[in-house]
């Protein structure tokens, strides 16, 4: 390996290290993680809906996400309902008649319900299809959690719960921690749900 090569290598690892460890610090973080886990815990208790929205590779997050509950994380249990909006024929039909900004919040109001939960995910906070599907999920009384990169944005403003990951410059590290926290937001769903079926 190049002396060039390894030295940019080790300063990238290095880098996002050093995001996963304020996030890791970041007491308010942390239990705006565990607030989001409730909210999703309670609306699948509950019998209601989970959506997530992105752009980009914050889209494949939120497919990421849906994927895992309707799948399996790390047990075997019911398939939880939660869908990513991304659908090619509804994105590129609402973005041609409408405008792109209205492709996730025309998908929310046609399948949205009160006690469903939106994910919106957004690295800037500021994504403005993502601020339109986070407004109408408000309208019909669903909770919104945010995940973001940047302190105080919009979306932030928006919703039920925020976590903010800001990890640097660059989208790509805030993508990094937002994964981890899609993780651990099902790990803690699973772990409710297990609660309240040993309940009964």
């Amino acid at each position: 390996m190049s002396t060039e090569g390894s030295g940019l290598i080790r300063s990238a690892l290095e880098e996002a290290a050093s995001g996963l460890e304020r996030l890791r610090r970041n007491d308010a973080a942390l239990a705006a993680i565990e607030a989001a886990g409730g909210v999703l815990a309670k609306a699948f208790i509950a019998g209601n809906r989970a959506y997530s929205c992105g752009n980009g590779g914050s889209m494949c997050d939120a497919m990421h996400f849906a994927e895992e509950l309707t799948g399996r994380f790390r047990r075997d249990r019911r398939p939880l309902a939660a869908l990513a909006i991304s659908d090619p024929g509804h994105l590129t039909c609402t973005a041609n008649d409408f405008g792109y900004p209205q492709i996730f919040a025309r998908f929310v109001q046609a399948h949205g319900r009160a006690g469903d939960v939106l994910l919106a995910i957004s690295t800037s906070g500021s994504s403005a299809n993502v601020l339109a599907a986070a407004e109408a999920a408000r309208s019909l009384s669903m909770p919104v959690i945010a995940l973001t990169g940047r302190p105080a944005s919009p979306l932030a403003e928006l919703a039920q719960v925020e976590v903010c990951t800001p990890a640097g410059r660059f989208a790509d590290r805030v993508q990094e921690l937002h994964i981890k926290v899609i993780h651990v937001l099902i790990e803690l769903v699973e772990h409710q749900l297990n609660l309240a079926d040993a309940a009964h």
